[in-house]
């Protein structure tokens, strides 16, 4: 059969889906990020308020930052993941762990930046928010 396929569910319903996932995924990084730091030997970071509040933000701007945002965040992951669990097995046999961990704070710290930097600017008005 020629049927055309049907998607009942709303694009805001997949919008808020997608919001969501890309909130959970936001603050498993940041937390991911403080793991790495703390075996770099770091202090752990206070996040800003555009780290806290990205999330939301990002949610309201145009759909290509979102999904460069969602990309990002999903290759971010990729290297976090098995970067920090290659930290944990040096560190398991009494190795030193700090170069390598700094090594990818500084990668995780260079993503974020970029991905933070998706944000449109807010002006005297705040972020652009649309109807």
């Amino acid at each position: 059969m020629n049927a055309p396929s049907v998607n009942f569910a709303n694009s805001h319903f997949r919008s808020t889906i997608d919001a969501s996932s890309t909130s959970m995924r936001w603050a498993a990084l940041g937390e991911a990020g403080q793991v790495v730091a703390m075996l770099a030997g770091m202090e752990p970071e206070r996040p800003s308020k555009e780290i806290r509040d990205f999330p939301a933000l990002i949610r309201n701007t145009e759909k290509w930052r979102r999904d460069l945002v969602e990309n990002g965040c999903a290759d971010l992951a990729a290297v976090m993941e098995p970067g920090i669990t290659a930290l944990l097995a040096v560190n398991a046999r009494g190795a030193n762990c700090r170069p390598a961990a700094l090594a990818l704070w500084r990668e995780f710290a260079a993503a974020r930046s970029a991905l933070l930097a998706l944000l449109p600017s807010t002006g005297e008005h705040g972020p652009r928010r649309s109807a």
